[in-house]
């Protein structure tokens, strides 16, 4: 085994990875760093501080990330209407180059030599933690517990958890019905009932979202404004991208919105289906397209139509810090520059739908459409040579053919 000086640990405080800190000071004997992100996940943090210092932590790492997480990585990733098999936010695959990041400038930091991560050996999050880290500095080395000790089952995770004397709720002492990952962007839920796709999912599955048939019966109006194709305002009021997105996913999950049941294609290989909650994504998805609609020119708009779908892949896989993502960035940060106005929505028993939107960038001419007089100069004539030229080729397919 290579020898390893010090690692720095991607640690949530929870059962798995507190048995993967004990695991990598029985199996490398050397010093760890636990970094503990916080994304907005609606859990109490520091529970996982008194667990590290009972492990023996001396250097223990919980780091607020919500602002960076939302301006850098949410924002970039919306300004491209960006859906993984034109369903998928992406909530889970954006939080871990972040946590990536991080786990590297800690390591830069205090002189570690590798990193470790608690993603399984079936997941995508593996292949990302570690593409990243590729990217972000070769030098290290990365540690993946799951693929590399001998526990191959829930039985012998609790065996070990006992022998180290390691606490385990009570809820974990049988199989727990679900694996659930959450930030400030979304909810999923994944494992059991759910992986049969025939199976309809129960309602206790949700956790941010009400049922839609449950939602008030009274629609609510909200305004968002946009600056540079990042939204900044709710209804008037100047907000942080963090409590924007907090914000939003109060309203959203009160009116159902945001609920996804999605059988997705993995990058490993493998179909998977998961419960995925996003409540104020949608919404800021739909305002964005919103105010698209009038400020962005029509071959730029369908251009950035056909790059989303490679910009969402190359996210779900793992591709963040990779040049090409960064090269279709520029492109889609480019296009944004005059996407600023308000977008007005109404939120309704599961739906976000864009009823006004204005902008001082609007290329919307009303003179232009009008049925009625116009006083800009356009000749209906003119159609008449645009329809000629363009049914050319058409008229030449249509003879040979015989038609």
């Amino acid at each position: 085994m290579t020898k390893i000086e010090k690692i720095v640990l991607s640690y949530s405080g929870g059962l798995d990875t507190s048995i993967i800190l004990k695991w990598l000071q029985e199996t490398y004997g050397c010093e760890v760093v636990t970094f503990t992100a916080d994304l907005g996940q609606g859990e109490e943090l520091e529970p996982a501080r008194a667990k590290a210092e009972m492990s023996g932590i001396k250097d223990i790492r919980i780091v607020d990330l919500r602002e960076e997480f939302v301006s850098d990585f949410v924002f970039p990733m919306l300004r491209a209407n960006a859906l993984y098999e034109g369903q998928y936010l992406l909530g889970s695959s954006i939080a871990r180059p972040l946590i990536a990041k991080h786990l590297v400038g800690i390591a830069q930091e205090v002189g570690a030599d590798a990193i470790a991560h608690g993603a399984t050996g079936k997941g995508n999050d593996q292949v990302r933690f570690e593409l990243a880290v590729n990217a972000l500095d070769p030098s290290l080395k990365v540690i993946a517990p799951w693929r590399q000790w001998n526990i191959r089952s829930r039985t012998q995770l609790l065996e070990y958890a006992e022998k180290h004397h390691i606490p385990v709720p009570g809820d974990k002492r049988g199989e727990a019905p679900f694996s659930n990952d959450a930030n400030l962007l979304h909810t999923s839920t994944e494992g059991k009932i759910l992986e049969n796709p025939a199976e309809v999912a129960p309602d206790y599955v949700y956790q941010r979202t009400v049922d839609p048939l449950d939602a008030p019966d009274a629609p609510e109006i909200i305004t968002i404004g946009f600056e540079g194709g990042d939204p900044v305002s709710l209804n008037g009021t100047a907000m942080t991208p963090a409590a924007l997105l907090s914000e939003l996913n109060g309203l959203g999950g009160r009116h159902g919105i945001g609920r996804l049941d999605l059988v997705e294609n993995r990058f490993i290989g493998m179909k998977s289906r998961g419960i995925y909650e996003t409540p104020g994504g949608t919404i800021l998805l739909a305002a964005h397209r919103g105010i698209e609609s009038i400020t962005l020119d029509r071959a730029a708009a369908h251009l950035k139509d056909e790059i989303m779908p490679r910009y969402a892949e190359l996210i779900y896989n793992g591709f963040w810090f990779a040049p090409e993502r960064e090269m279709l960035q520029a492109l889609i940060d480019q296009s944004q520059a005059f996407v600023s106005g308000e977008v007005t929505l109404r939120l309704y028993k599961g739906s976000a739908s864009v009823i006004s939107r204005t902008s001082p960038w609007s290329l919307y001419s009303a003179d232009l459409v009008t049925f009625e007089e116009s006083p800009v100069a356009y000749d209906h004539h003119d159609a008449e040579g645009f329809i000629r030229l363009n049914g050319l080729r058409l008229k030449s397919w249509a003879a040979r053919n015989g038609r």
